[in-house]
């Protein structure tokens, strides 16, 4: 009886191991991985001053979740950290092998989550009922055996901010940084928003 208890248990903690640490594949899992942790574009900053040094943070949240990877971003100018002017949830899953999508969320009370990088259990009183999923913003992303790359459909990104009336959105990951490039374009195709000469460069901390 204490053998066949003693195995039921292994069991259990067998499957709750896999079921934790192998439920996804290697592509995701180095994929949430690089996106995971802080950075800034100081060095791009400090060498074209078109370029804002930016900090930006991610961490993973709601580790027990299935289907997917959740991350909490947070984006401030670096002499201002505790004025985050971006906050977003990234749902991150895979499509098959070598393709990704990232979904992007709003959240309903931003302020509750400034600085949630640093404590991601601020979100253990959150569910993703409490945010807002970007419809046409969803980054498509595939792994060329260095890097992940990819971008959102075009003009489906519904923006009003400055004037636009959609947004881009690219993204280039690796595992010492990540370059983003996020643009506005107005009715006419005009860029209203955004850099102009090409992405910013974060670099790991």
């Amino acid at each position: 009886m204490k053998i066949y208890i003693s195995i039921v248990l292994f069991l259990a903690v067998f499957a709750t191991r896999v079921s934790g640490q192998d439920r996804y594949s290697e592509g995701l899992i180095n994929l949430s991985s690089w996106m995971t942790g802080s950075f800034d574009s100081a060095e791009q900053a400090s060498r074209d001053t078109s370029y804002y040094d930016i900090s930006l943070h991610m961490a993973r949240i709601w580790p027990d979740k299935p289907n997917g990877i959740w991350l909490y971003v947070e984006q401030a100018v670096a002499s201002m950290p505790a004025k985050p002017y971006r906050q977003r949830v990234y749902f991150v899953s895979e499509l098959e092998e070598d393709s990704y999508t990232s979904d992007v969320y709003t959240l309903r009370d931003e302020q509750a989550a400034v600085g949630a990088w640093k404590d991601p259990a601020v979100f253990g009183s959150l569910t993703p009922f409490d945010l807002v999923f970007k419809e046409g913003c969803t980054v498509f992303l595939t792994f060329d055996g260095f890097q992940f790359a990819g971008n959102t459909d075009a003009q489906s990104c519904k923006s009003e901010m400055q004037g636009a009336s959609y947004a881009t959105s690219e993204a280039m990951i690796t595992n010492k940084e990540i370059r983003s490039w996020d643009r506005g374009y107005n009715d006419a195709d005009e860029q209203v928003w955004g850099a102009t000469e090409g992405p910013y460069i974060f670099k790991r901390r």
